[in-house]
């Protein structure tokens, strides 16, 4: 543990069963940075209350996110996996930092501007404070670094600022401010080709599905729209199945589809069910670990159970060092 660089903050609304966006674009960075940082991967059940309109499915969303994190490759013995409402301290911690957020901060958030935009007719308290609770999950645990894409980059910059503005105010050095840590996640197009993968969209293909699931996914994928006939010339620079070939194929498979795409050697339907045997071949081993997770999933609450006690033990003492800088009696 001491090699390590330092400790990573990351964390996830409970969507329920990954997709290949969510894979690509977090989780298999997440399972690469425990080689490196002290992790702490936390599932952001709070923040889906912000925008959920009935909690009957959480349970069960947070425990197929689980079984896809731990099939993936994240290991509970050296990396914190717990779930943010059992650690009770995040709450608090977002009360005192509210307290030195002004408003004007939240509501200039591009963010909180498409929130809005996604969800007009439940514009909650919550949805306006959700960076500072997002702050308080990252500063609870004292966090080096968080893993952000580009895009998120403002929420952390946020969260620095609200490190200066607390220190500052009660004259302490108690917070510490993350480093952003930018990973390049790559922009997973779904099967229709145009919208970014996404459940909401049903353009998505579950990791955990069945080789005959993701086939038939992978059948129903657009390829370029101006290929009209397997007669036609393809162009692979516009298809987004070869966006997935690149990924999941060899590179001797890459060029073949690259070149006999092209002078239309290849047709799409077997172009898209060679990357349906790819992909299946790939996420093979994934699947076979999570069976046997789901075998036994009271074992997987015990792995959640057991990680909100170790992330306690880091609030509590977080906590007790911003209580007493406050000068809460």
């Amino acid at each position: 543990m001491s090699n390590k660089k330092g400790r990573v903050f990351s964390g996830a609304r409970p969507t329920g069963r990954q997709h290949l966006g969510n894979y690509l674009g977090a989780i298999k960075n997440y399972v690469a940075l425990q080689d490196e940082y002290n992790c702490v991967y936390c599932i952001v059940d709070v923040h889906a209350l912000t925008t959920v309109e009935t909690t009957q499915n959480l349970r069960q969303n947070t425990i197929e996110m689980a079984l896809d994190w731990l099939a993936a490759g994240i290991r509970p013995e050296e990396s914190i996996v717990f779930i943010q409402s059992h650690v009770p301290e995040v709450m608090e911690l977002h009360t005192y930092l509210s307290m030195v957020t002004p408003l004007g901060k939240l509501t200039d958030l591009p963010t909180f501007k498409e929130k809005i935009r996604l969800h007009p007719n439940n514009v909650n308290y919550g949805l306006v404070g959700y960076p500072v609770l997002m702050s308080a999950d990252i500063l609870l645990y004292r966090a080096s670094a968080v893993p952000v894409g580009v895009d998120q980059a403002p929420h952390i910059e946020f969260a620095r600022e609200t490190v200066r503005s607390f220190n500052f105010r009660y004259n302490c050095d108690v917070l510490v401010e993350p480093q952003m840590k930018i990973t390049q996640v790559p922009k997973v197009i779904g099967i229709d080709g145009v919208q970014k993968m996404s459940k909401s969209l049903d353009n998505h293909i579950e990791i955990a599905a069945t080789a005959e699931e993701t086939q038939k996914r992978v059948m129903q994928m657009v390829t370029d729209p101006q290929r009209q006939r397997r007669s036609d010339p393809g162009n692979p620079d516009v298809c987004n199945v070869f966006s997935f070939h690149k990924i999941f194929s060899t590179p001797e498979e890459v060029e073949m589809v690259n070149t006999e795409c092209r002078k239309a050697g290849i047709g799409c339907v077997d172009c898209k069910k060679m990357l349906a045997k790819n992909l299946n071949a790939s996420l093979a081993p994934f699947r076979a670990r999570r069976a046997e997770l789901e075998k036994d999933t009271d074992a997987v609450w015990d792995v959640l159970m057991d990680g909100a006690k170790r992330a306690r033990v880091i609030a509590e003492e977080t906590m007790t060092d911003v209580r007493q800088a406050i000068g809460l009696p």
